[in-house]
């Protein structure tokens, strides 16, 4: 089971993602509200610092903006890092470990702090499992 609130602000099931400037707007499916939040050490995400939580592959819709993501991918090349163009933000990628998940940068999630879940882990992303 995942966070189903935070800071009294509600997770929805179907929950609205947005980037910063709201050129990119993402649909995703919540049902257990955020699961997994994590921080990565990674070299791409120590830099971009998100905390970044766990929607599957079917649970991730682009309402808006197809146009202006951009995709970024470094060394294995099997994950994919979606940006947007115009103002630069994060907002999901087809993760390396598990193809078929997608992980979403919780601070682009509509009415959420993400200061207000607290004490994020790290994962290891310098040992990253698909490494060995």
């Amino acid at each position: 089971m995942g966070i189903k609130e935070v800071s009294a602000v509600a997770v929805n099931e179907w929950h609205t993602a947005r980037c910063h400037c709201g050129a990119v707007q993402l649909r995703l499916h919540l049902p257990d509200g955020i699961v997994d939040p994590r921080r990565c050490d990674c070299s791409l995400c120590r830099r971009r610092g998100a905390i970044a939580a766990t929607v599957s592959e079917n649970g991730i819709e682009v309402l808006q903006g197809h146009a202006h993501l951009r995709l970024y991918q470094f060394n294995t090349h099997v994950a994919e890092h979606w940006f947007c163009d115009v103002c630069g933000i994060y907002t999901h990628h087809r993760r390396r470990s598990n193809p078929h998940e997608y992980g979403y940068n919780v601070a682009c999630l509509e009415g959420i702090d993400p200061f207000g879940l607290g004490v994020i882990p790290t994962n290891d992303g310098v040992n990253h499992p698909a490494d060995r």
